[in-house]
């Protein structure tokens, strides 16, 4: 198989895979999470938390499908950024300039598939093909 073409697909599953993991532990854990966001002092912690959930399932599903990927990463970014903000900019401890550091480059990763799209890999480019060539 072509590299052009499976790399997107490897790239794209990195990146959801995170997103999948916290969002689903976000669900497992509603409480510990909207203890963690009241924490940081803002409002409607309930609506913050769902919200959250959202972002991350809807964003990691729609990137790692590779379906309207670039709204997905879109989703994700505009998750990824405050959260980046709130709850790790304490550069006094290591483990959160780790996590500052690894946003951003999600935040990079994410960045390439808005500009770049999902990849010859990916449901939309099926579904395109399908409609180019006259089927469903």
């Amino acid at each position: 198989m072509d590299l052009q073409k499976i790399i997107p697909l490897i790239a794209r599953t990195c990146l959801a895979v995170i997103f999948l993991r916290s969002g689903a532990g976000k669900v497992l854990d509603f409480a510990g999470t909207q203890e963690q966001i009241a924490g940081a002092g803002l409002p409607l912690v309930a609506l913050m938390t769902i919200g959250a959930i959202v972002f991350e399932l809807v964003g990691a599903v729609l990137v790692l499908l590779g379906y309207k990927a670039k709204w997905g990463a879109l989703l994700l970014i505009l998750f990824l950024i405050p959260t980046t903000l709130l709850f790790h900019t304490n550069f006094a401890e290591g483990m959160q300039v780790t996590q500052f550091f690894k946003n951003l480059a999600i935040l990079g990763g994410l960045l390439m598939v808005t500009a770049f799209g999902s990849g010859p890999l990916s449901l939309e480019n099926r579904f395109r093909s399908r409609r180019r060539f006259g089927g469903i």
